[in-house]
């Protein structure tokens, strides 16, 4: 496996492949890995001939008041993790690589980023679409792997491909989940052994929207109060939002229809925020 630092070298290495008739998949991530991060390397291996793993934290999707210096890294156990999966080439830039001293240029998708996650970080997903718009130019992937537990963003950097015109098919991967059910992230680590027993209330809360869909019933009022009533029965939760969204349009739902429902919810317990979703079809 090369580990690559430059974007000059990254680029003529891509082209190489391509020029060679090989296809190319991308995993964009902040490193800090684990098996979900994982699963979309080894699915990319079956799409692809040669897959790039990026591991970059992102100063431009964090906003001033987030944990960008916490941000957990460890660049040589990553490095280890991708091997085992079958990861060609990682692409490790700093961040000086990837904003000049001047940057001045953004890529922003506008309407889908501005609710959910949109709402309580404004503008976290103009840094996504940013940054995955350079890497896109620089690994100059045919394909680019995302998991659904980042449900949004894999919506918004898809209608960012469709308008832009880039020539990437964009695959979903779904949410690798604990046996308790808490969706993977780098940032469980920091959650307290209490806190991470707790955190299990999340999918259990998601799965009774599922049950209660599945029953019948139609109204999300109803049901985001049994979620809101289930997660709060354990400690020191604090609920951002619970959300039912069209699942493709990410238009607000109030009444649930035919169409595939994503609900998507965060919650914050102790220091620690955490996101889930499930897409749900009646």
């Amino acid at each position: 496996m090369q580990i690559i630092t430059s974007v000059s070298e990254m680029q003529h290495y891509s082209d190489k492949i391509r020029i060679n008739g090989n296809k190319i998949a991308v995993v964009p991530t902040m490193g800090y890995l684990h098996e979900g991060h994982l699963s979309l390397i080894r699915l990319a291996k079956q799409h692809c001939d040669v897959v790039i793993t990026t591991i970059f934290v992102n100063p431009a999707q964090f906003s001033p008041e987030e944990d960008f210096e916490k941000y957990p890294r460890d660049l040589n156990r990553d490095i280890s993790m991708c091997t085992s999966a079958g990861c060609d080439v990682v692409f490790a830039p700093d961040v000086a690589a990837m904003y000049n001293h001047n940057f001045l240029t953004f890529v922003s998708v506008d309407n889908i980023s501005n609710k959910l996650e949109g709402t309580f970080r404004p503008s976290h997903f103009k840094g996504v679409t940013t940054v995955v718009a350079k890497l896109f130019n620089i690994t100059k992937p045919h394909v680019a792997v995302f998991g659904q537990k980042d449900a949004q963003q894999t919506a918004v950097i898809k209608k960012m491909v469709k308008d832009l015109n880039f020539d990437i098919q964009i695959i979903v991967a779904p949410t690798v989940r604990e046996p308790d059910g808490l969706a993977l992230s780098s940032r469980n680590i920091y959650l307290t052994n209490g806190e991470r027993k707790d955190a299990s209330v999340l999918y259990k809360s998601l799965k009774l929207a599922e049950e209660e869909i599945n029953n019948g019933e139609n109204s999300v009022e109803i049901i985001k109060t049994k979620m809101i009533d289930l997660i709060l029965s354990k400690p020191n939760f604090i609920i951002d939002y619970i959300s039912f969204n069209d699942a493709d349009t990410l238009e607000e739902l109030g009444t649930i229809a035919g169409t595939p429902v994503l609900v998507s919810l965060a919650a914050r317990i102790g220091k620690v925020r955490l996101i889930d979703n499930l897409v749900i079809k009646k």
